[in-house]
């Protein structure tokens, strides 16, 4: 998956006291975008986050990742790779 980055202009329009972002129509439904959003702020700048997407629970992490239903087979043979039983110590 390649990661590309767009940018896209916009303006702030006035709301009162305070200032607003008009997000086209577009990015609302290719990001389910609805009433309220999460802004968080990093080093980067501001991430903007859908307020409903905010960070799972371990239980839905965990139901997320069984949901994906990866192969983990070659992970079992790599997992004692060099290792011998006398390398184990108890």
């Amino acid at each position: 998956m390649e990661n590309q980055t767009r940018v896209r202009d916009a303006k702030l329009v006035s709301i009162g006291n305070s200032k607003g972002l008009r997000i086209p129509k577009a990015l609302l439904q290719k990001y389910g975008l609805k009433n309220s959003l999460l802004i968080e702020e990093t080093d980067r700048g501001l991430l903007l986050r859908n307020k409903e997407e905010s960070k799972l629970s371990w239980e839905e992490t965990y139901k997320a990742m069984a949901n994906q239903r990866e192969n983990w087979e070659d992970f079992d043979s790599t997992l004692f790779d060099g290792l011998r039983d006398e390398d184990v110590v108890d």
